[in-house]
């Protein structure tokens, strides 16, 4: 392994995994890996963990598209934690957030984005909010602007 690339997956306690990811479209496929190993571990369902995956892959995406703007020089960083039967998991990126914390839409019209009347994008939020026991979209913070996304083990 490349000395640089220890730092880009660390165990902060034993409780906390961070993950370091460039801004590149693909590399959600890492933090879903990293995100689903670790709920496997630490005992949750397989459809959980899919719900999970789903979940974290939307954030990550949103993350380097969105807040930021696709600039190669930028990571997106992921924070997760399993305590007390609850997995959290916090999506950060470089970016300035989303001004005012926009409405989640209470459903897409399937309808309309199969006959082109509305654009095929724009679930990712929807997604996250219908998979995840709780999310905070447009948390910010020193570093940029984070999602902080929680499941728990039971119920």
């Amino acid at each position: 392994m490349n000395p640089k690339d220890k730092k880009k997956i660390r165990m902060l306690d034993e409780h906390t995994i961070e993950v370091s990811l460039p801004n590149k479209l693909g590399y959600e496929r890492v933090a879903m890996a990293c995100s689903a190993s670790f709920a496997r571990i630490v005992g949750f369902l397989p459809e959980r963990i899919e719900d999970l995956k789903t979940a974290v892959s939307e954030a990550c995406l949103n993350a380097m598209e969105h807040g930021n703007l696709n600039h190669p020089d930028r990571r997106v960083l992921i924070t997760m934690n399993y305590k007390d039967h609850v997995f959290s998991v916090s999506v950060m990126d470089q970016g300035e957030g989303m001004g005012e914390t926009p409405e989640i839409p209470e459903g897409p019209d399937i309808e309309k984005k199969i006959e082109d009347l509305e654009t095929p994008r724009g679930l990712g939020m929807f997604l996250i909010n219908q998979l995840v026991d709780q999310v905070e979209f447009n948390q910010m913070t020193n570093e940029g602007h984070m999602v902080r996304m929680v499941l728990k083990l039971t119920g």
